[in-house]
């Protein structure tokens, strides 16, 4: 059974920083490309961020590009999400999540199976 656990959520002020984590059980984690998406309340969840199954590729949703950086460790089973120069809009539930397929898939439905979210609030 798949298990995906997000943490590393709270609040904090713009212009400030956050890592959140993904600790990943009960897969081969190293073989599955993995992702951060976000969510608001009332609207889709939000694609993030990508990263291949070595980490050495990563996609970036262009509200992220150059503030945000995921990263992964498959000695761990661990992914991250480094977010900095956090805005009032990057206020969401931030949720990882795999999928096998490659970068340019960013709809929620191609990705397969999903943590709880950790809520992030950026206050201005």
């Amino acid at each position: 059974q798949v298990q995906l656990v997000e943490s590393g959520g709270g609040l904090v002020q713009a212009g400030g920083s956050l890592t959140l984590s993904c600790a990943a059980s009960g897969l081969t984690f190293s073989t599955y490309h993995m992702g951060w998406f976000r969510q608001t309340p009332g609207k889709e969840r939000e694609f993030v961020a990508h990263i291949s199954v070595s980490g050495r590729d990563t996609y970036y949703a262009d509200s992220a590009k150059g503030r945000f950086t995921i990263s992964r460790d498959n000695a761990k089973n661990m992914l991250y999400l480094q977010m900095n120069s956090l805005k009032p809009e990057d206020t969401a539930v931030y949720y990882c999540a795999t999928t096998t397929k490659p970068y340019f898939y960013t709809r929620p439905f191609h990705y397969d199976d999903w943590g709880q979210g950790t809520q992030v609030t950026v206050s201005s």
